[in-house]
């Protein structure tokens, strides 16, 4: 008996590209109903009004990103009663507390210079009792805030302000400052390989910017390295020598910006002057917006000039 014959399986439908999208395609952006009212949790900005953790960074209470951590935890108060979030609105810091004690207002921006010895922590505190500068700083000082860090055996050129926004702003990559580092080093390294790093370089994944390195003098296997760097990743100079099969034995940071360490001694401190930080301040340009524009540092010397350095009124003596 004859099998009938089987059924052969359906064909799949033709597959329908879609046509690219052009430009003049695209559906226009949905206009807001005037009767609309805000988003949940939106604020409406008022003349003069501005956040409360910028605020209080500017009055120097702390950095803006530890003040929110102080508002989560029900620190900061307005008129005796908890605020909810850093986004609260504010013309001024009146009836505003931290910890229970009023805030006053913002003080002018202050910059000092300080010269941190090898062997203490960049931090307010450590709980395994090792040294800070904070037991080395002057007790005379204003409260005051590292603007970025040194490592433990880093040692040089510390910025210090009063001023939490003008700290954040300093800290930001889009900022661009050049930091100037001096390492003393064992091993092999040519200049050439040195000069390969302008193009930047990456180590385990990570990526480093470019960095203007310069071999100084060398006696032996032991040398000088001199490097210029904008970005400051976490011990991104050590990391980078390292990967060239040097070994760090001291490392100091001789220039931050045009503030320079000159002959200050370990623990020495001193103020920058008023105008020489207005100055400054107005080579900043504003953070980054969205489409990239208005970042970094505005030039202040014509190229192939070295930078106008500057250097802090007579030092404080610490305890270095």
């Amino acid at each position: 008996m004859a099998k009938p014959p089987s059924k052969a399986p359906p064909r799949a439908a033709p597959r329908v590209t879609k046509p690219p999208r052009l430009r003049w395609d695209r559906k226009p952006a949905r206009k807001p109903r005037p009767d609309a009212g805000n988003s949940k949790g939106a604020l409406e900005r008022k003349d003069g009004e501005e956040r409360i953790a910028k605020l209080l960074a500017r009055a120097g209470v702390a950095s803006r990103r530890e003040i929110e951590r102080m508002i989560a935890d029900g620190r900061v108060t307005l008129n005796g009663e908890k605020v909810e979030t850093p986004a609260t609105l504010l013309k001024s810091l009146h009836g505003v507390a931290v910890d229970g004690k009023a805030v006053k207002q913002a003080e002018p921006t202050k910059l000092y210079l300080f010269h941190k010895p090898e062997g203490c922590l960049t931090a307010e505190r450590d709980f395994s009792g090792r040294k800070t500068i904070y037991d080395v700083l002057p007790k005379d000082l204003p409260r005051l805030m590292p603007i970025g860090r040194l490592d433990l055996n880093t040692e040089g050129l510390l910025l210090l302000t009063n001023d939490g926004e003008f700290k954040r702003q300093m800290e930001l990559p889009s900022t661009g400052v050049e930091r100037t580092y001096r390492a003393r080093c064992f091993g092999d390294v040519t200049q050439e390989q040195l000069e390969d790093l302008i193009h930047g370089i990456e180590i385990d994944g990570v990526r480093y910017g470019k960095i203007d390195a310069n071999l100084e003098r060398r006696t032996g296997r032991n040398g000088w390295v001199e490097m210029t760097l904008t970005e400051g990743k976490n011990r991104e100079v050590r990391r980078v020598l390292e990967h060239l099969g040097l070994e760090v034995s001291r490392l100091i940071r001789t220039r931050y910006g045009p503030f320079v360490l000159g002959d200050m001694k370990a623990g020495d401190v001193g103020e920058v002057r008023r105008v020489d930080l207005i100055e400054f301040r107005k080579t900043l340009t504003s953070p980054p917006s969205p489409s990239g524009e208005g970042t970094g540092v505005r030039s202040v010397r014509k190229s192939g000039t070295r930078p106008t350095t500057l250097t802090p009124s007579p030092p404080l003596k610490g305890k270095g």
